[in-house]
């Protein structure tokens, strides 16, 4: 699928913009802090309704105002004129100007989508948080149901924090109640993202190797929170009394977490930060040709100021592994990188939230 066409009206800094994509590489360059990873991100909250930026959509709306939306035109063997409208007190989901009742029936008609960005090193460096977004992101473009899944999950979880936390002495028949939901839902995440792992793995490990130009071995392993056989409820009742004196949720898929190891070793304690920055480019990657496997589908990719942390080997491996077949938008600072593999990649100057075509 080809993204031919993007509005934006009241998102980030952009009041109003229209855009003419042409498929296949589109670079957007300028200084920072002048919109140009606005863009990718607002085609990201298009395709996927989330973004992976700002944990709230709230945070996406222009500055004095109180809504955004997004039009966008999917030119694919089944086309599709997608709109999506957000506000605080609610969003509007729109395929050819019918309206959706559920994400789901939305997401129906869009495409896969691939997040690259430069600060992807926190995959391997920071806390869980952000590893378990990638699985989250990638798996509910994966797996029907994982989105609704992870979302009563979430909603579950909330609910039970706010008990545990509400009276001096826990009310646990109240609190039980939400264990059951957790067990339920997480089953169904915890399993999910054992699979999706199974299957990232060779294509991750192969990525590793390709990009960095040696035979670096990479691992990727699931680190369940859930408990022996994800039996979240007996996990939970074993551990009661830590929950009343930390007044939270101490296990579940919330604390799951990815190890990355190179060569046996945790990445993050002892891989070089070259190797770090090629580890989350492999995985970036090998989510890409998991779409490629599972889906046969060609993910649009969202490419986010890479190329100035790369070196020249790295970053003509990692050019070689993308999908021919992929749409490309990239974000960049200069264009003293680029070869004559970009002589047909649409330019665009973004300036000031302006956005101004070249040939």
């Amino acid at each position: 699928m080809v993204v031919d066409a993007l509005s934006l009206n009241n998102f980030r800094c952009f009041e109003a913009t229209q855009l003419k994509l042409e498929g296949g590489i589109s670079l957007f360059h300028g200084n920072n802090a002048q919109g140009k990873t606005s863009i990718l991100e607002a085609v990201c909250v298009l395709l996927r309704l989330q973004s992976p930026r700002a944990s709230k959509l709230t945070d996406c709306i222009r500055f004095s105002q109180d809504a955004f939306a997004i039009g966008g035109r999917l030119r694919s063997d089944d086309p599709a004129q997608l709109r999506f409208q957000y506000r605080k007190s609610g969003r509007r989901l729109l395929v050819d100007d019918e309206p959706q009742k559920r994400g789901g029936d939305y997401l129906r008609h869009s495409a896969l989508v691939v997040w690259m960005a430069n600060d992807d090193l926190a995959l391997v460096r920071a806390g869980g948080d952000g590893r378990r977004r990638y699985l989250d992101f990638m798996a509910s473009q994966l797996f029907p149901g994982y989105r609704d899944a992870l979302k009563a999950y979430e909603k579950a979880l909330r609910s039970r924090n706010f008990l545990l936390k509400r009276d001096a002495s826990p009310k646990w028949d109240q609190i039980d109640a939400y264990t059951q939901i957790l067990h339920q839902h997480g089953v169904v995440i915890s399993a999910r993202r054992r699979e999706l792992i199974d299957q990232l793995q060779p294509a991750a490990a192969e990525s590793q190797r390709q990009i960095s130009g040696s035979d670096e071995e990479l691992e990727v392993r699931y680190e369940s929170a859930s408990g022996e056989g994800d039996d979240l409820t007996a996990t939970l009742a074993a551990r009661r009394d830590e929950e009343a004196r930390r007044r939270q949720t101490v296990a579940g898929p919330h604390r799951d977490d990815l190890a990355l190891l190179l060569h046996g070793m945790p990445a993050a304690q002892f891989a070089s930060e070259g190797q770090q920055r090629t580890l989350a480019l492999a995985l970036k990657l090998g989510q890409t040709r998991l779409f490629l496997d599972i889906r046969q589908e060609a993910p649009v990719m969202l490419i986010d100021d890479v190329f100035g942390e790369l070196d020249p080997a790295r970053r003509n491996a990692l050019m070689a592994a993308w999908p021919e077949a992929s749409q490309k938008l990239i974000t960049t600072t200069h264009l003293d990188w680029l070869d004559d593999r970009f002589d047909h990649a649409q330019r665009f100057h973004v300036e000031g939230a302006e956005v101004a075509g070249s040939a």
